[in-house]
């Protein structure tokens, strides 16, 4: 079993917690994160309630030759959507959220 002295760990959380930049970073990756999950939930439940509601404008054709119907591409769209949404995520994740934690990671050491 380890017994470090939680102390210092404590005083790096409190230097962290008040770092404005810390605050940036929470702000924007939260505003960010409802956003594309209200992208998604709207996409999601909005196809949800046209099947429950008004399943015949999806059973349509495509065309008149067609056996596919117009609710297999909009699915498959809010499926991608979905992917497309995570690289968007995984984007800033991975820029200018990664940039800010590593500024605050260097000011904290200091």
């Amino acid at each position: 079993m380890h017994s470090a002295d939680p102390a210092p760990l404590a005083s790096v959380y409190e230097r962290v917690r008040k770092n404005p930049k810390f605050h940036e970073l929470v702000r924007r990756r939260s505003r960010l994160a409802l956003l594309l999950s209200a992208v998604v939930l709207v996409g999601y439940y909005g196809f949800m309630m046209v099947v429950a509601f008004a399943p015949d404008l999806l059973h349509k054709p495509l065309s008149d030759e067609s056996s596919l119907s117009v609710g297999f591409p909009i699915g498959a769209a809010i499926i991608i959507l979905s992917w497309l949404l995570t690289g968007v995520y995984s984007h800033f994740a991975n820029g200018s959220f990664q940039d800010l934690t590593d500024e605050i990671t260097r000011e904290t050491l200091q």
